[in-house]
C-alpha cells in the first residue's frame, strides 16, 4: 500500500467510524500536512524569488513592493475566508458520506467567489493610484508600488479560483494535487521574472557568451510575472478539481450553480468572522508598515525582507493547520469528536516541534539567505537582526496557527479570530508604537515577538477547553 493509498484508507476509517491509533493519526497528519508544505513553501519561495530578483534593482525597488505587501495580504485574506466558509462546509459534508450534498456546495461556491473577487478587483483598482500615497511612501517608490497594487488587483479573481478549488481538493483529502500544482506555480514563476523583470543581455559561459531575451520590466515584471503564474496554476487547478477528483467530480451528476440560502448563511457563520478578523488583522499590519514607514526606505525594505524570510518559519506551520481543519472537519461530519480532538492535539504538536527547529535555522541561516536577496550591506544587517529577534516565538506562533486550523475544521471562527485581534491589536500595535522611537525597526520586531508569544499561549488555552467542539456541524 503507497502513501496514498493509505492515506485514503485512513481518512476511510474516520467516515466508517473505525478505531483510529495514536500512530495512525500522526501519519495521517504528516501525510495530508506535506503536500499542504510544499504548496505554502512554493508560495514562500515565490515570494523570496520576486524579492531576490527585485532586490538586484536596489532597496527602492524592494521598498515599493514592501510598501503594499501588507495591503496585498489583506484583499488576498478576505477572498480565502470567504472560500474557508464553502469548504469547511464540504468537508463536514465528506465526513458524513453525503457526497452529492459536498457537490452541491462546491457548484454554488463559484457564483459567490467569483463576484466577491471581482468586487475586491474593483476596489483594488479604484485605490491603486493613493495606497502609496496613504501609506506614506516617498514619491521616488510611489509610481512602482502603485502598478504593482493595480496589476495585483486585476488578477484578483484567478488568485481567488486557485484558493476555492485548492480549498475544496484539500477538505476531499487530497493535499497531493495543490500542492503539486503550486510548486508548477514557482517554477513559471521563476520563468517570468526572468524574461520579464530584466532587459536583454548576454549571459556568459565558459569560452561563449548566451544571448537571454528580457522585457527590462523592473518591479512590473514581477508583478506581470506573479499573476501569469495564478493565471495558469488556478485554471489547471480547477480542472484538476472539477473533471479528476474521486469525491468532487462534477460529471458524476448534474445540479445547480444558484446559491442557496442556507449554504450562504453556514458559509457567512464560518466566513465573516474570519473575514472580519482579516481585515482588521491586516489593517494592523498595514498599520505597522505606517509605524515603519518614517523610518526610510531602509528600514522598510528590510521589514519586507525579514517578513518574506520568516514566512520560510511558519511555512509547516500553515501547511499542518491545513491538515488539521481536514482531519477535524471530516472528524466531526462523521460525528466523532474524541478523535478531532485526538488529532488536533497531534496536529498542533507536530507543527510546535518543526516550527522550533524552523527557528533555530532562520537564527543561523539568516546571514547567508540575504545574502541572495539583496546586495545592499546595511539591508542584509537590519534584517538579520530582526529575524533573529522573531526567531524565538516560532514555537508559540506554531501553536496559534495550527490550533486556528483545528478551529476552522470544527466550524468555530468567531472566538479564535477575537482572540487574534485582541493579541494583535492590544499588545503588537501598542507595543510597535511605543518601542520605534527608541529602538527603531528593532522595537517593532520585539513587540511582534512578544504579540506571537502571547497569542500562541492563549490559543494553546482554547484548545484544551471543549467549547469548540460543539459547534454545529453542517449535516
Amino acid at each position: 500500500m503507497n502513501v496514498i493509498e493509505k492515506k485514503d484508507f485512513l481518512l476511510g476509517r474516520i467516515r466508517d467510524h473505525k478505531h483510529l491509533s495514536l500512530r495512525d493519526g500522526f501519519l495521517l497528519t504528516l501525510t495530508l500536512s506535506i503536500p499542504s508544505m510544499l504548496a505554502q513553501a512554493s508560495s514562500i519561495v515565490m515570494q523570496y524569488i520576486d524579492a531576490a530578483m527585485v532586490g538586484t534593482l536596489g532597496a527602492g525597488a524592494s521598498a515599493s513592493i514592501g510598501l503594499v505587501s501588507t495591503t496585498i495580504w489583506l484583499f488576498g485574506g478576505l477572498a480565502t475566508s470567504f472560500c474557508t466558509g464553502f469548504y469547511v462546509q464540504v468537508a463536514h459534508h465528506i465526513g458524513g458520506s453525503r457526497w452529492s450534498d459536498a457537490r452541491a456546495v462546491l457548484r454554488q461556491s463559484f457564483p459567490a467567489c467569483l463576484l466577491l473577487s471581482v468586487l475586491l478587483a474593483a476596489i483594488g483598482v479604484a485605490i491603486s493610484g493613493q495606497l502609496p500615497v496613504w501609506l506614506g511612501a516617498d514619491e521616488a517608490i510611489r509610481r512602482d508600488a502603485t502598478i504593482y497594487f493595480l496589476i495585483f488587483s486585476l488578477c484578483m479573481p484567478f488568485m481567488q479560483l486557485n484558493a476555492l478549488c485548492g480549498g475544496m481538493l484539500r477538505a476531499s483529502g487530497n493535499t497531493q494535487t495543490p500542492g503539486r500544482l503550486n510548486v508548477w506555480m514557482c517554477v513559471l514563476d521563476v520563468v517570468f521574472n526572468f524574461l520579464l523583470i530584466f532587459p536583454t543581455r548576454t549571459v556568459r559561459l565558459s569560452d561563449a557568451t548566451l544571448p537571454v531575451p528580457g522585457a527590462g520590466l523592473g518591479v512590473t515584471g514581477a508583478v506581470l510575472g506573479t499573476a501569469l503564474s495564478f493565471v495558469i496554476c488556478s485554471l489547471a487547478m480547477c480542472r484538476a478539481l472539477t473533471h479528476h477528483s474521486l469525491e468532487l467530480n462534477l460529471r458524476q451528476d448534474s445540479g445547480s450553480y444558484l446559491i442557496k440560502k442556507q449554504t450562504l448563511i453556514r458559509c457567512m457563520r464560518i466566513s465573516l468572522p474570519l473575514g472580519v478578523e482579516h481585515f482588521i488583522m491586516c489593517s494592523a499590519q498595514v498599520m505597522s508598515t505606517i509605524i515603519v514607514a518614517p523610518l526610510g526606505t531602509l528600514a522598510i525594505a528590510a521589514n519586507a525582507f525579514g517578513i518574506t524570510l520568516e514566512s520560510l518559519c511558519y511555512m509547516p506551520g500553515y501547511g499542518l493547520g491545513d491538515a488539521a481543519t481536514t482531519l477535524v472537519g471530516q472528524s466531526l461530519g462523521a460525528g466523532r469528536k474524541r478523535l478531532a480532538r485526538e488529532l488536533g492535539f497531534v496536529s498542533v504538536g507536530l507543527g510546535m516541534a518543526v516550527m522550533s527547529v524552523m527557528g533555530i535555522v532562520i537564527y543561523f541561516a539568516s546571514p547567508w539567505l540575504m545574502s541572495f536577496m539583496t546586495p545592499d550591506a546595511m539591508v542584509q544587517q537590519l534584517t538579520v537582526e530582526v529575524l533573529r529577534i522573531e526567531a524565538f516565538a516560532e514555537p508559540m506562533f506554531a501553536a496559534s496557527i495550527v490550533a486556528y486550523g483545528v478551529f476552522v475544521g470544527a466550524g468555530d471562527t468567531l472566538i479564535p479570530c477575537s482572540m487574534n485581534l485582541v493579541s494583535i491589536w492590544l499588545v503588537r500595535i501598542p507595543l510597535a508604537a511605543l518601542m520605534v522611537d527608541s529602538m527603531g525597526l528593532q522595537g517593532v520586531w520585539v513587540a511582534m515577538a512578544a504579540e506571537l508569544t502571547f497569542r500562541g499561549i492563549i490559543f494553546l488555552w482554547r484548545l484544551l477547553g471543549k467549547g469548540w467542539l460543539y459547534k454545529k456541524v453542517t449535516q
